[in-house]
């Protein structure tokens, strides 16, 4: 469900007028060399760190000073590059979570006669300061790794004292944007002091946009909890709980793809391939369907647009016909029922007859 919905449209309109011009200057690049440019180089990480990340770069085995479960990777366009999330698990006890320093209240001029001692409030909240550093590595043909860029975010986070529970599994995201092309990831997160370092390693790829000239594809397709509008965009790498972050969207995923009975399939994801009209405009057709095994159990109205960043609640309402008897036909809607399906999503674009399909399972239950 999401919290300011009404506010998305507008956002992304906006958002696909400052991604178009990009997008096809990218495409323009198609005869030119893909690699991505390797800029100056810069040292953010560590020796010691990155002395770390590299005894596990061969066998991806990650340290496991503070493990960490590197779950999936999402991408969507950014004005030069496209911008990436990882999505990664990891236990509250592994990241230190300690009551939260509050500062020290000011002096105050003495008093004679009998004082008081103040009584200490327990905090409301915990905290856990430690390092993120990235090894972003392109993968030649043989996949043989070269440092392309290297990243640091301190991480600050903070949760409420009241329900902590130190084995409970959190969702992290951090996000980059990066040229299309082959990666290895190498993530390490250490204590302030260093003394602690867990490693892992994440191997993904960013498609070439111009590959798509006859055919339509997506990027990553995922389902979404909730969609927020923040004040602006960061200015820097932050490393996030619960929620990731794309321009000036607050989006937390349902990456487990699991939906109560009445709850709506909200998706969220970008079409590549589609072709403006002489006036910048898109004429995109979009039908979804779910299905259950082979069989068709909810369709909805084939879907207009005219972006191809496309963000659409689809409520899983079953119409069904009820006959008892000499009684009238009624018809009937009902919430799709317990199960395991799969959401087919079949692409249009009308302007170059280009087509495309993806699939996304998902379960209600």
């Amino acid at each position: 469900m999401r919290a300011k919905g009404v506010i998305v449209p507008v956002l992304l309109i906006a958002l696909v007028l400052g991604l178009m011009a990009s997008l096809s200057a990218t495409a323009q690049e198609k005869d030119k060399k893909q690699e991505p440019a390797k800029p100056a180089e810069k040292i953010f990480i560590p020796k010691e760190v990155k002395s770390v990340l590299q005894e596990g770069l061969a066998s991806r085995k990650g340290r496991q000073d503070i493990p960490i479960d590197i779950l999936q990777s999402l991408y969507l366009p950014a004005r030069e590059n496209f911008h990436i999330v990882f999505m990664m698990n990891i236990k509250n006890s592994d990241l230190g979570f300690a009551p939260a320093t509050t500062a020290p209240a000011e002096p105050k001029a003495e008093k004679k006669g009998p004082q008081e001692t103040p009584v200490q409030e327990p905090a409301q909240n915990l905290q856990a300061n430690f390092n993120v550093f990235l090894e972003f590595n392109t993968l030649d043909s043989a996949g043989v790794p070269t440092v392309f860029r290297e990243v640091y975010a301190p991480a600050s986070i903070q949760v409420p004292a009241a329900g902590y529970d130190p084995e409970k599994v959190d969702i992290y995201s951090i996000g980059y944007p990066l040229p299309f092309g082959h990666y290895l990831l190498a993530v390490a997160l250490t204590s302030v002091d260093l003394k602690k370092i867990g490693t892992a390693y994440y191997e993904f790829t960013i498609p070439d946009p111009a590959q798509f000239s006859k055919t339509l594809d997506t990027t990553s397709v995922f389902f979404v909890k909730q969609l927020d509008q923040m004040e602006s965009v960061e200015q820097r790498t932050t490393f996030h709980k619960g929620y990731f972050t794309y321009s000036v969207l607050k989006v937390v995923p349902n990456l487990e793809k699991v939906f109560a009975p009445g709850e709506n399939l909200d998706i969220f994801f970008f079409i590549f391939g589609a072709q403006p009209n002489p006036t910048q405009q898109f004429d995109i057709e979009v039908n979804f369907e779910v299905k259950k095994g082979e069989e068709s159990v909810l369709k909805w109205a084939a879907q207009t647009y005219t972006s191809p960043l496309i963000s659409q609640p689809l409520p899983m309402k079953q119409t069904v016909k009820i006959k008892k008897g000499d009684e009238p036909e009624k018809i009937e809607q009902r919430d799709l029922q317990a199960g395991s399906y799969t959401l087919v999503i079949n692409l249009l674009d009308k302007i170059s007859q280009n087509t495309g399909v993806k699939t996304v399972d998902f379960t209600v239950k």
